[in-house]
């Protein structure tokens, strides 16, 4: 798929102060944890490897088995701090830092999530390449409603056929209504329930 410069100009237009605007979160994640507050995850977006940067929300010794990957020890309210469980993931604040991603060109602010390298080996394996096509996003269709997993490929799969009919002034109108719902869906708190 061709680059898209208004896109692009989008995600740094919009990432880089937000970035500079959440800094008091940042100060405060650096207080709550006295150390390591980050961890990095590998992801792959347009069809390369790279690190997802979060907020740790997972306990230390969770997290030391976490094996890359923390989505799954995350649905155990266990493996989280209260404070993490109330108040970061239910706003999706622990994806604060992925806006440094989005300013590096590494994903956008819109697109198919970013997902793991043995998931994304097994989609070229049954055919399915968007994740090779275009950069994953920060948020997308699926973010913006609860479903399977097969629902939220199609949903990405649907994004990606989108973005190929659109031209570049078409394709940020897009985007930014799909970032203004979400920004409903983070203040309704109708992200990840602990």
């Amino acid at each position: 798929m061709p680059a898209r410069p208004a896109k692009r100009a989008l995600d740094v237009v919009v990432a880089a102060p937000l970035l500079l605007l959440t800094s008091p979160v940042f100060a405060l994640v650096f207080v709550a944890y006295l150390g390591r507050p980050f961890y990095r995850e590998r992801r792959v977006s347009a069809g390369r490897t790279f690190g997802l940067l979060k907020f740790r929300t997972l306990r230390r010794d969770v997290l030391a088995h976490a094996a890359g990957h923390a989505r799954l020890l995350e649905a155990d309210p266990a493996n989280l701090t209260w404070f993490w469980r109330r108040i970061l993931k239910p706003w999706y604040l622990d994806d604060i830092p992925q806006f440094w991603n989005v300013v590096r060109g590494q994903i956008s602010l819109v697109g198919p999530r970013p997902c793991l390298p043995e998931l994304v080996a097994q989609q070229r394996a049954e055919g399915v390449t968007y994740r090779d096509e275009v950069p994953a996003g920060l948020t997308g269709l699926a973010q913006l409603t609860k479903g399977s997993e097969q629902r939220y490929a199609d949903l990405d799969i649907a994004y990606v056929e989108r973005s190929r009919s659109l031209g570049s002034l078409a394709m940020v109108r897009y985007d930014l209504r799909i970032l203004v719902r979400t920004l409903g869906v983070m203040a309704r708190g109708e992200g990840l329930n602990y």
